[in-house]
């Protein structure tokens, strides 16, 4: 009982981080978008963070290369958090803004020409080709039972039921009949011999009598 306590204790307790972890990232959305304003504008500057320097990567300078930078992570982080947390039916197609504006950030970070945000309809297709088509079918299948009236499972239940109730019936003929049908006899060697026996004590009181009236 107190393993399962604490098991349960582990969860909600790692789900009470998660959730903090995502509700500020949340609050921090406005502070974390105009953290551009405090970076420096030379087009020479660089920006040393944990050992790793950032420069302008072919940008004005690092104002401007930190500000696209967060108006691409700023919207993945959030469509991530509402991906994990939306309950609605619809929530897969989240997955393609997600993906669009990851592509966009890598491009903007590893690529080495001078245009951004150029391709990204030709990532998204392999994409949108799989997410889009499984949508439609669970508005197709939501959209029959509850407007239409027409629960496909509902109907695979009844028809199961109806063959289920046609085998037991079918079987319950197939012992009749059986029970009807006439039993052969089989005659072991033991009552075969038995027969011809009383078959041959038979025959001969009858002679005997036959004899007797003859006198």
């Amino acid at each position: 009982m107190s393993k399962i306590a604490n098991k349960s204790s582990n969860k909600a307790r790692q789900r009470f981080l998660i959730e903090s972890i995502a509700l500020f990232f949340l609050i921090a959305t406005p502070f974390l978008f105009k953290l551009h304003t405090y970076l420096p504008q030379d087009p020479e500057a660089t920006l040393n963070i944990f050992g790793y320097t950032i420069g302008n990567n072919g940008f004005n300078n690092i104002n401007t290369y930190v500000w696209f930078l967060f108006s691409k992570i700023i919207p993945i982080y959030l469509l991530t958090i509402w991906f994990f947390t939306c309950k609605h039916w619809w929530y897969h197609v989240i997955l393609i803004p997600l993906c669009m504006y990851t592509f966009q950030l890598f491009e903007v970070v590893y690529s080495e020409d001078d245009y951004i945000d150029t391709d990204n309809i030709l990532w998204l297709l392999p994409i949108c080709m799989v997410v889009i088509p499984f949508v439609y079918f669970i508005r197709v299948k939501l959209y029959d039972k509850y407007v239409h009236g027409i629960d496909l499972d509902a109907m695979d239940a009844e028809l199961e039921y109806f063959r289920q109730k046609e085998h037991q019936k079918q079987v319950r003929i197939n012992r009749k009949v059986e029970s009807n049908a006439p039993s052969e006899e089989i005659d072991t060697p033991e009552q075969g011999t038995k027969k011809t026996f009383f078959e041959r004590f038979t025959q001969f009181q009858h002679s005997f009598k036959n004899l007797f009236n003859f006198f």
